[in-house]
């Protein structure tokens, strides 16, 4: 039996007890009895309301497989299932037009186009590799993936020279792309050095030359006739050169340069939520550690590589001399926000009258009150220059949601004597409820909002089960090409701009989830700042250098002007679910489906189950290495109930499915010694049986969510092995 300490009415895990008291705490000017009778006050009142919401979720749910069962197939009338939707509830009326009036907003959010990573923050490694993935390596970036092709030119083994001259060559073109030349290229000049009138060119030729637009050179670092650093800036980010003749690559460059290193992932989501395995107070502590020492400065993290050591800690910020002698200071770190879990996660960390509560106002409590370090801390601004705590809110539904959710951080915020709207609120725009109300979701939160994002992965799981009674789904490589996903993240932007986002706040586009094909995602991801969106998700620093590429390309301000002048989408098309009217697949398709679904469920919930694991590089039935994370696994475990539920597949079929991937995850996860082999017992393999359960109980989970079955099966598994 856990000890607790007990405030009125909760009862508290002690060990999340004295964390806060003897960690999170001190340095904040917050007394700790005061802070505890506060938060009991806080889930008195708002328990209930959330109680409330989620059931109004299941009734709204309830309805819609109601109508959808008395109007079968993808035949049914528009019109009258958009009426009936009103009617219930589910779409609300759109108000008068209006703009957020969100302020002190961070110019990384409110200006800055550029990459956004998202990473567990209960991994202390990966944390802070996110936080310093701010200035990234294009020269590393370029030869350490497929972004530059092998062809003769391998990146294995020693350096290879042919393929450093590829990088170089690729370099050259960005830099006569962006910065050019007055009348030369980069390829053309042998040296770079700072003057009274900017930036000063040496040609091979032995002329001089400049910058096309002087006001591209920002400073330098180093002395001005031979520097080290020369700083530009294309598009609000910002590039080092770096110049070094005594460097292996710069003793062989005309200029000296010896890297080239790009302002590449400009925000950070520290995730507490689909990219996590946090099921009790054990596992919340450390996320809220981790978060403590962002917020301090004082995480690090051992890292080691081969027959070295050394500790990662979060990078200085930079500074520079301009032309005018001044001194320049820019920040060494992405501007991190915080991503709580979804109002339906529950948690016994914290119980009020002996049940669990949700787990989002822990989050809310304790992730602002460790974010005070970051606004009153002796080292203070480290993170926002503003004074603003940002939260991102996953799988809010309606606009009613993020009202509530507005309420809380008032709350949150008179519990801390914080001014009202420091924090500030990302809406992930990955539920349907939300997608179909979207202005009014931005609305209810007018003065907090700083991010919306999509989510299609999300919000597929949730099309899949919102129109589960509907009909038959189309295989999952099929559903990609859904009418109503265009749409959806068309309106994303056209809302977005239409309520006054730009300026205030990120309007952002998912992840990229293969983080081994780099070339792909240069060709396919510059779609997103082309849609408008001024940030998008990448899955590793490499991948947020290279995404860098695309926001230079891409003047996204631009963009933005252009499309606000667009008229919206249609509600009808992104309310028409993808169906298949008579599927004429044969057994075989079933067959590759089913053994795809279960291969995909298989691999993750493994690694869920028995390591904690919540985000990693997953091979999927085809062995492409995948970024899964519960999104993924949504989908999947949603796409085999919808077939269960219309008789495309039977039972057995989908446990020979899941019986036959086993053995196939089993083998790619051979090499990982403390790996234990689903086929070893599936009957009483916790984590085979996950599986089993988030398939056929699919149907039955609100929404869809995986995380009631997962967090389950984890705390049996620890019950089991408390070592893991």
């Amino acid at each position: 039996m856990r000890a607790t300490v007990s405030v009125d009415r909760l009862k508290i895990d002690k060990l999340l007890y004295d964390f806060v008291n003897d960690e999170a705490i001190a340095g904040t000017g917050v007394e700790a009895p005061r802070f505890w009778k506060g938060f009991s006050a806080l889930v008195e009142a708002f328990a209930p309301r959330n109680a409330e919401l989620m059931q109004q979720r299941d009734e709204l749910q309830a309805k819609i497989d109601l109508w959808h069962r008395q109007n079968p197939g993808p035949g049914f009338d528009p019109s009258a299932y958009q009426a009936y939707l009103r009617e219930i509830g589910y779409l609300v009326p759109e108000k008068d037009s209006f703009s957020v009036s969100t302020s002190n907003v961070d110019p990384e959010i409110a200006h800055i186009a550029g990459p956004q990573l998202v990473v567990p923050v209960n991994n202390a490694r990966y944390a802070l590799n996110a936080a310093n993935a701010r200035w990234g390596s294009l020269y590393d970036a370029l030869y350490g993936t497929d972004a530059i092709p092998e062809d003769s030119a391998p990146r294995g083994g020693k350096y290879n020279p042919q393929r450093g001259a590829k990088v170089i060559a690729f370099v050259r073109d960005f830099l006569d792309r962006h910065f050019a030349l007055v009348g030369a290229s980069h390829g053309d000049a042998v040296s770079y050095r700072c003057g009274p009138q900017g930036l000063e060119v040496q040609l091979k030729n032995g002329t001089g030359t400049r910058l096309a637009d002087p006001a591209a050179f920002r400073g330098y670092q180093g002395e001005g006739i031979s520097p080290s650093v020369l700083l530009l800036v294309h598009h609000g980010l910002h590039v080092e050169l770096h110049i070094d003749r005594a460097h292996h690559i710069g003793r062989d460059h005309p200029a000296g340069v010896s890297d080239v290193v790009l302002e590449s992932a400009v925000t950070t989501i520290q995730d507490c939520e689909d990219s996590v395995t946090a099921v009790d107070a054990d596992d919340k502590v450390l996320v809220y550690r981790n978060w403590l020492g962002l917020m301090t400065g004082s995480l690090e993290a051992r890292v080691d590589k081969g027959h070295t050591s050394m500790v990662r800690r979060l990078n200085p910020d930079r500074r520079y001399r301009t032309s005018d002698g001044q001194e320049l200071l820019l920040s060494g770190r992405s501007l991190m926000l915080v991503r709580h879990v979804g109002h339906h996660m529950l948690t016994g960390a914290v119980t009020l009258d002996d049940a669990p509560i949700p787990e989002t106002f822990i989050d809310a409590a304790v992730t602002v009150l460790i974010a005070l370090h970051d606004l009153r801390g002796p080292d203070a601004r480290r993170n926002s220059r503003t004074g603003s705590i940002y939260v991102v809110k996953p799988k809010m539904h309606g606009p009613q949601e993020v009202g509530f959710a507005d309420e809380l951080f008032g709350a949150v915020e008179r519990l801390l004597e914080l001014p009202h709207d420091t924090v500030k609120i990302g809406i992930m725009d990955e539920e349907r409820r939300t997608s179909v109300n979207l202005m009014e979701c931005i609305r209810a939160a007018h003065a907090r909002v700083a991010f919306i994002n999509t989510g299609f992965l999300d919000r597929t799981g949730d099309e899949i089960h919102t129109s589960m009674e509907a009909g038959v789904v189309p295989r999952k490589a099929d559903i990609k090409k859904a009418g109503w996903l265009d749409i959806y993240e068309r309106q994303n932007v056209d809302i977005g701009l239409a309520c006054g986002l730009r300026g205030h706040a990120q309007i952002g586009k998912g992840m990229w989830a293969m983080p081994d094909l780099m070339a792909d995602m240069l060709r396919i991801k510059i779609a997103h700042p082309q849609a408008g969106a001024n940030t998008a998700w990448v899955p590793s620093p490499t991948a947020a250098t290279l995404h860098a590429l695309h926001y230079h390309q891409v003047n996204v301000a631009e963009v933005q002007t252009q499309l606000a002048k667009r008229p919206r989408a249609s509600l009808g098309g992104l309310l028409a679910p993808s169906l298949i009217g008579a599927p004429s697949w044969s057994q075989s398709d079933i067959e590759e489906e089913l053994n795809n679904n279960a291969q995909s469920i298989l691999g993750y919930v493994v690694r869920w189950i028995d390591a904690g694991v919540g985000c990693s590089k997953v091979p999927d039935y085809y062995d492409v290495a995948l970024m899964e994370d519960r999104a993924t696994l949504r989908i999947s475990s949603q796409h085999v109930a919808n077939w269960l539920r219309h008789g495309i597949c039977s039972p057995q079929q989908v446990m020979a499915a899941l019986s036959n991937m086993a053995r196939v995850v089993d083998q790619q996860n051979a090499g990982d010694l403390g790996y234990r082999r689903l086929t070893e017992n599936t009957e009483h393999n916790v984590a085979f049986q996950a599986a089993c359960d988030l398939i056929f109980k699919g149907r039955e989970q609100a929404n869809g969510y995986t995380e009631v079955i997962l967090t389950a099966r984890r705390i049996e598994k620890k019950a089991q092995h408390p070592q893991h």
